[in-house]
């Protein structure tokens, strides 16, 4: 093994874009000030570069006012403030059945306090009908959860459809786009989006450790801050502010993330999303092509790159899923993650459970000639067993 391919991209990005390690470096080095507390002019600087990420994620999720852009540690924190800060014992919710258990997971802990939940089923492909979740609104549903992109099998979620339900139907609408954020447009207005969750080191190609949430006017008013403390502001009062983002930002923030996130951003903006997603997709139709000819994987969800990101599971009819991807990253360097994905539910409804999948996921520094050397090690694996 001479090389190493990096096919993990729905865990973590790598590379990251060009220039967030650097920004990185110079912050920690050069002056990593506090904002909202130190008052000199290295913490006003830092405080600029805070704000022009904020306008900058406000107007990739199209959303107006960039006070209504939170940081927090990641996604998942971001789905526990909406979870726990704002549903209420006796509330309802409707969840997808695509859901990650940063989503689960929460909404468990919360069913044992009185929030209920049912989740709306997908077929085999992993596809949500709108109409199906609309015949499963109850009178006390308070709420719609979804991941905008499957993490097992890539399927995207209808959320246009879905947040024009909510709409007509008084509910929140909440999304999920750890897989969607940075590679395809979200719109916030236009798809009726109360809450939406985005990490920054995935698809924004920015670091790990930094996500956030933008949250509604309306839905802001109704949620509280799940956690206080300070925040550098009004700290002659024990309460916990409301104006925002001082809200839902207690704490020291993730500076040399937020840094990063800055760096990865403007990569984006000046190379274009569309360019990007056209790359990876150019790379999954690829893939797709190839394994549909080799009869001892089975593809799980979209057989096309119809409504789906960069997102492959294979689920391997005569070797251990484990086995495989142990073999490919031994024999070939190829770099996958096995499992469930910290998705039951979604493996469940895609029937790759309790077994689960081997994950392929592709990113913009990846090639044809590694998809080629990837379906050559799968097709000597099942041929070897």
């Amino acid at each position: 093994m001479n090389r190493t391919i990096y096919f993990d991209n729905g865990s973590t990005s790598w590379p990251k874009a060009p220039g967030v390690a650097g920004a990185m470096a110079e912050l920690l080095e050069n002056g990593a000030f506090n904002i909202n507390r130190g008052n000199y002019s290295g913490a006003y600087e830092v405080e600029s570069i805070v704000l022009e990420t904020r306008e900058q994620l406000a107007r990739l999720f199209g959303w107006k006012d960039s006070r209504y852009m939170i940081f927090t540690p990641s996604v998942t924190y971001s789905l526990n403030y909406f979870i726990k800060g704002f549903l209420k014992p006796g509330d309802h919710v409707l969840v997808s059945g695509l859901e990650h258990n940063a989503v689960m997971r929460p909404l468990e802990q919360m069913n044992s306090r009185g929030v209920s939940y049912d989740i709306v089923p997908v077929d085999e492909e992993g596809n949500l009908e709108a109409a199906r979740l609309d015949e499963l609104i109850k009178q006390d549903t308070k709420a719609v959860i979804v991941t905008h992109a499957s993490n097992v099998c890539g399927t995207v979620v209808p959320i246009q459809e879905i947040g024009k339900i909510c709409r007509e139907r008084g509910l929140f609408f909440a999304v999920d786009t750890a897989q969607s954020a940075g590679t395809i447009e979200v719109d916030m207005k236009e798809c009726g989006i109360d809450f939406l969750a985005f990490t920054g080191h995935k698809g924004l190609l920015g670091p790990q450790g930094i996500g956030g949430f933008l949250i509604s006017e309306r839905l802001d008013k109704q949620m509280e801050a799940y956690i206080a403390g300070g925040t550098g502001s009004q700290s002659d009062s024990l309460l916990q502010p409301e104006s925002l983002p001082d809200k839902y930002e207690s704490g020291t923030m993730n500076l040399p993330g937020i840094i990063g996130l800055n760096a990865a951003l403007d990569f984006l903006e000046k190379t274009g999303m569309d360019v990007i997603h056209e790359k990876k997709m150019g790379l999954t139709k690829y893939f797709l092509e190839k394994v549909k000819e080799i009869p001892e994987v089975r593809i799980v969800g979209r057989k096309d790159i119809e409504d789906r990101v960069a997102v492959v599971s294979l689920d391997f009819q005569t070797v251990d899923n484990a086995v495989a991807a142990f073999e490919l990253e031994q024999e070939y360097g190829i770099m996958t993650r096995v499992g469930l994905h910290c998705a039951p539910v979604a493996h469940q409804s895609l029937h790759t459970f309790p077994q689960g999948t081997v994950r392929f996921a592709f990113g913009m520094g990846n090639t044809t000639e590694e998809i080629d050397c990837c379906v050559e090690g799968i097709e000597k694996i099942v041929k070897n067993t």
